[in-house]
């Protein structure tokens, strides 16, 4: 038993930070259309409402994705997983990257969002390799990579778009995760510990008793899926309102603008080591009630480029610290569950950010920035009210 257990914690620092990375990479993917989702419609000739079925679909696709093949992470190694589906993504860059209208472009999208597994693999593998006292900062420090995707994506793809034009974003892209793919074998350990027996169909239909058992995972993904949609909501509109004729400015003020997420770079891990003392509901409610702070101001405050940095360093200090805690609320859990679990929290999730891809594009088309501001301030208030709950039933 010993031996066993001296076996687990496994992974080296220089490994974590290798799968942050990777998920930084994996994670990049879907959000360079954020800063140049108005270039991309116009280039293929379709409207903002049209134009928000390419993330609604990647997000769509990524649920489904998740619900079906993320099981398998509990049966199959995780290392080989996470090396077919970053393979399979490299693929689907590519189609993007050459597409010649806008179905294609789509398809591609789509295709690549329900292969986007890995980041989503990578935090239940590393949960079984670290000790449990450092089971947040590890999750953290994966977190602070899919945020370190996010910030270089949106960044990267509105400068890149400005100088040499969207498809570069794309290409870009594709050597990325070529690069991945081709490093994963020598980051991840071979082999699997606590793995579950059982068919692959019976993984996915135990995820509904999995629910029925553990109400808290489903209340925490609602959280997390109220959450993600305003994160996705906020940033395309964000996209259509400063590129608009009324504010004048280009995909690269876009990216510049999105550099404002590095706070959460370093934010985070400290939010995650904070939770840890304090504990994850009542740290998720206090993170939840700033953010409603922050979601309030950007109608007080967005008429201007300037007024906008102040509710958007306010966000992105605490929004992805809401998601830290939610995923500290499972993965505690039996080693054999949590890539189901994992997936009932992210699915969740996705559907959100679905549901706020297309909401988020249609508002501002229908009602402008300030229809935009009101969906995210109604999103946020149910967020919080639900975070509280939480708590109180935990006590």
């Amino acid at each position: 038993m010993t031996r066993q257990m001296a076996k687990v914690h496994t992974l080296s620092r220089g490994q974590e930070y290798a799968l942050a990375m990777a998920a930084a990479v994996v994670t990049a993917n879907a959000y360079y259309i954020h800063p140049i989702i108005g270039e991309v419609a116009d280039h293929f000739a379709v409207s903002h409402a049209q134009i928000g079925l390419v993330p609604a679909a990647n997000q769509i696709a990524l649920a489904l994705g998740i619900l079906l093949l993320l099981p398998l992470g509990d049966r199959i190694s995780n290392k080989r997983l996470t090396i077919i589906f970053t393979a399979c993504q490299t693929a689907s860059l590519l189609c993007m990257s050459v597409a010649n209208d806008f179905v294609w472009f789509l398809v591609g999208s789509t295709v690549l969002g329900f292969f986007t597994i890995a980041p989503y693999i990578l935090p239940a593998y590393a949960s079984k390799r670290v000790a449990p006292e450092r089971l947040g900062h590890v999750t953290a420090l994966l977190t602070a990579g899919v945020i370190f995707g996010i910030l270089v994506a949106r960044v990267g793809a509105g400068v890149v778009a400005e100088y040499a034009g969207w498809r570069w974003v794309y290409w870009i892209a594709t050597a990325m995760m070529l690069a991945v793919t081709l490093a994963m074998p020598k980051v991840m350990e071979s082999g699997e510990r606590d793995r579950a027996s059982e068919p692959y169909l019976s993984l996915v239909v135990s995820l509904f008793p999995l629910i029925a058992r553990h109400r808290e995972v489903l209340l925490s993904g609602i959280i997390q899926g109220l959450n993600f949609a305003q994160f996705i909501c906020l940033w395309l509109a964000l996209a259509l309102y400063l590129t608009s004729p009324s504010m004048g400015y280009g995909t690269d003020t876009v990216g510049y603008l999105a550099a404002i997420a590095a706070v959460s770079i370093f934010s985070t891990p400290r939010l995650g080591r904070w939770s840890d003392r304090i504990g994850a509901r009542q740290a998720r409610s206090i993170l939840a009630s700033i953010q409603l702070c922050g979601i309030a101001l950007f109608w007080l405050m967005g008429g201007s480029l300037l007024g906008l940095v102040v509710p958007l360093v306010l966000v992105n200090l605490v929004g992805p610290g809401i998601d830290v805690t939610g995923r500290m609320t499972f993965l505690s859990l039996a080693p054999s569950l949590r890539n189901r679990l994992t997936t009932i929290y992210i699915v969740i999730m996705f559907v959100g950010g679905g549901i706020g891809s297309v909401a988020g594009t249609a508002a501002y088309e229908s009602f402008g920035w300030n229809g935009t501001c009101a969906l995210l301030l109604t999103l946020s208030i149910v967020l919080t009210g639900l975070c509280f709950l939480a708590r109180q039933a935990e006590s």
